[in-house]
């Protein structure tokens, strides 16, 4: 059976234009001959991203990203995922627009929730957010760290200007004049450090007896010390507290009139009697001065005594009177 020249076209028309279709969606990235689930996603802003951008699940391509639309009514972005693999894919999974690089553009990533149970059918709608991606991060870090480095610019600004107004000419050739007292003083301080070395290496004969007699010195310490720690000086200290107490009882017994002393001290009568006594023993020497022939009477040759005159300022007639 021969097939005519106008099948033969018409069969290579039919192949071209199926080719031609093929080639047109493998182009788009969608295969023909794969069955797709259709899902949706809502979000504000899309972040730049394209169409037949890849959606990957775990870092599995797994679709892409069919079309973007807006919405007249409310602007938001509507984004149709197409999906070619048979993973489950629960309702409240999370899809994310998030940036893999700084190069590539913007991608989607599902984060499904597997202790969710409740499978999302084709044509339903997703739960969207987005990823911050490594521009933004930057940019954010960067942001207060420019504040800061405005802040600081604008207060060293300011720091330049108070010192340009402290720093007037007269306070320059003060601190020059500082700058060259210093230097004066510091070589003044080398040359008396030097000094000081030279009188160390002449005294060093000196400065080693010295340490040697302090080294003695605290040796007899140590031996003082040890003699010290030796001795028994627990018992010399409950003597000293026995003889204490017994003084102390001396004296209360003093205090309450106890014994000869105490009632010397208390009894006041003994007292009257005592200056009594040593008031006449002191007449009785005065009139023993004053009239010594009324004691004793010596006559070698027979002589009569003169008459007793008493004195003018006798005091022992002045206390009798």
């Amino acid at each position: 059976m021969k097939i005519s020249r106008e099948i033969k076209t018409a069969i290579l028309v039919i192949a071209s234009i199926l080719l031609f279709i093929w080639g047109y969606g493998f182009l788009k990235g969608k295969d023909l001959f794969t069955n797709y689930r259709t899902f949706y996603v809502e979000y504000q802003n899309v972040e730049g991203l394209a169409s037949a951008a890849p959606v990957t699940i775990n870092g599995l391509v797994v679709g892409k990203v069919n079309s973007i639309k807006l919405q007249n009514t409310t602007g938001k972005l509507i984004v149709e995922l197409l999906i070619k693999s048979d993973f489950p894919i629960s309702k409240s999974s999370v899809v994310k627009i998030y940036e893999p690089g700084l190069i590539g553009g913007k991608q989607i990533q599902i984060i499904p929730n597997l202790a969710d149970k409740s499978i999302a059918e084709s044509e339903s709608y997703l739960l969207g957010s987005i990823k911050p991606g490594l521009t933004d991060l930057v940019a954010e870090k960067l942001t207060p760290l420019q504040e800061k480095v405005e802040k600081m610019v604008v207060s060293a600004d300011s720091l330049l200007i108070n010192l340009n107004k402290v720093l007037d000419a007269k306070t320059k050739e003060n601190l020059k004049s500082s700058i060259v007292n210093l230097n004066q003083t510091l070589a003044e301080f080398s040359k008396a450090s030097k000094n000081v070395n030279v009188i160390l290496d002449q005294n060093k004969e000196k400065i080693g007896g010295i340490v040697t007699n302090f080294n003695k010195v605290s040796s007899d310490f140590s031996k003082i010390s040890d003699t010290l720690s030796k001795a028994n000086i627990g018992k010399t200290i409950n003597n000293l507290e026995n003889t204490l107490s017994k003084v102390n009882s001396i004296l209360a017994d003093v205090q309450s009139g106890k014994g000869t002393f105490g009632k010397l001290v208390k009894d006041d009568a003994l007292y009257t009697n005592f200056s009594k006594t040593s008031k006449e023993l002191e007449l009785l020497l005065q009139d023993l001065r004053l009239n010594p022939t009324r004691y004793v009477n010596v006559s070698l040759f027979g002589k009569k005594n003169k008459p007793y005159v008493a004195p003018i300022n006798d005091s022992v007639s002045n206390q009798k009177n």
